[in-house]
């Protein structure tokens, strides 16, 4: 059941949703990486910030930073120089760094900064990551001794400072994507509502198409992705009128020939009614009798032609022995034959393998020996034959008669069935099923006509046909 429009899926919804989707999965991975590449990258700048000054410390002769006399009064001081320090601070990535120099023996030099006195290690040196004071502080830290060993430089920097640092510089890697998203997410919006402009002015005027007025597509979009579709609708929509304009002419055909017997029978019944003679309401009687089997006739083609619709589409293909069963059809025929004074022949190869549906191909086989026998005089000669032609199967109908029914003159046209040719639709419809085709084929004597049913090529179908000659 087909839910109301209200409720059904937009393609456009869900395009523009599928794409933000998959926008906001790409920018959250890239501002994860960007995030953590700033940390990284702002731990290695002050990491290489420590190291280049304790570089530079050890390639100039400082005098003291802080006087050994001095050292007591550090605490006192400490807040001055926090102060001070503070106000040099003009950048947000300057460091407070703290700096530390030792002589091999382990006494203090010099000292310049907050960082907690760290114990002396002679081993010490590059990087480490240390809790000084009370309460105990994370500092990050560079050593390094001058070329004689004679003296040693530490720097220290805290880690709060350094992942402030971290941070700050991941938060200015991050934020562009931060305002990116929804700018994207908008143009990306914008831009599919405008690409599937031509989808949806398409979509109304296949909406808008009537079938029944003849009309068409007109392929004015200007894109050739559509071309396709414009195409494979408009071959659509003439298959759809001409099977509506077939119904008609049938439907037309068909009142036609029924009006026929029907108007008969009603006047001879009405002429019952009267006093009429022996002989004339013989004639009568026997005149309703053979409308009501032409209308019946007329009738049962009718079914039949339905029947192949039907069956057409329920009904797989099977493997099937032309041969077996032109003969078996040609048998239950030869009493209808030989009442009618005709003669039935089937000539072909012993057996002939090939897939088709077996109940239509009878049904159509039988309708062409039908014809044959009712449109041809006594004494025709009627034959079935099968075989192969350009590596296609083929079976046909054949009859050495004139084309006029049994008891008619040779002027006489064929009867009215025959023009109808209800028989014929019915077989060419078969063949449509069956993807091969049917027509009238040139004859060889001693026959003059032959009606062909024609299958596909054996390279033409994946399923496979064989043949046994």
């Amino acid at each position: 059941m087909k839910p109301p429009a209200g409720r059904q899926a937009s393609l456009t919804r869900r395009l523009i949703l599928g794409v933000l989707a998959a926008l906001l999965l790409v920018w959250a991975g890239f501002v994860m990486v960007g995030y953590r590449t700033g940390i990284h990258e702002a731990d290695e700048l002050t990491d290489g910030h420590l190291a280049g000054t304790a570089a530079l410390l050890l390639a100039l002769d400082l005098p003291p930073f802080v006087e050994g006399a001095l050292e007591p009064n550090r605490q006192a001081n400490l807040g001055v120089a926090q102060r001070s320090l503070a106000s040099l601070k003009k950048h947000d990535y300057q460091f407070s760094l703290s700096v530390l120099v030792r002589d091999a023996a382990g006494h203090l030099l010099a000292r310049s900064g907050e960082a907690p006195l760290p114990p002396f290690l002679a081993q010490r040196d590059g990087f480490a990551d240390l809790r000084l004071g009370t309460p105990a502080t994370a500092w990050r830290s560079f050593s390094q001794w001058d070329a004689a060993h004679g003296r040693q430089v530490m720097v220290l920097v805290k880690i709060e400072e350094r992942e402030d640092l971290a941070q700050d510089v991941a938060a200015q890697l991050a934020e562009p994507g931060l305002w990116l998203l929804p700018v994207v997410a908008l143009a990306l919006g914008a831009a599919i509502l405008r690409g599937l402009q031509p989808l949806q002015a398409l979509s109304r005027d296949v909406e808008a198409l009537e079938v029944d007025k003849a009309e068409r597509l007109q392929a004015r979009h200007p894109y050739r992705e559509f071309n396709s579709v414009v195409r494979s609708i408009n071959r659509l929509v003439g298959q759809q009128q001409a099977a509506l304009e077939r119904e008609r002419q049938l439907a037309s055909e068909i009142a036609h020939e029924l009006r026929t017997p029907l108007a008969s029978i009603a006047l001879q019944a009405a002429s019952l009614k009267g006093v009429l003679p022996a002989e004339a309401q013989a004639a009568a009687l026997q005149q309703i009798g053979a409308d009501a089997l032409r209308a019946g006739h007329v009738i049962g083609q009718l079914l039949a032609l339905a029947r192949t619709g039907q069956s057409g589409l329920q009904q797989a293909l099977a493997p099937l022995d032309l041969a077996a069963l032109a003969r078996q059809v040609v048998a239950d025929y030869a009493q209808s034959a030989w009442q009618s004074g005709h003669q039935l022949s089937v000539q072909g190869a012993e057996s002939l393998h090939i897939l088709a549906h077996p109940l239509l191909l009878e049904l159509a086989l039988r309708n062409l020996i039908d014809n044959a026998l009712q449109h041809t005089a006594r004494g025709t000669t009627v034959c079935v034959q099968w075989g192969f032609e350009a590596g296609a199967p083929w079976l046909q109908v054949c009859d050495d008669g004139t084309g006029h029914g049994k008891g008619q003159g040779p002027d006489v046209a064929p009867s009215s069935t025959e023009r109808l040719g209800l028989g014929h639709k019915i077989v060419g419809r078969v063949m449509d099923i069956h993807g091969g085709s049917f027509a009238r084929h040139a004859a060889a004597a001693p026959f003059t006509r032959c009606y062909r049913l024609a299958f596909q090529p054996l390279s033409g179908l994946s399923n496979g046909w064989q043949t046994v000659e």
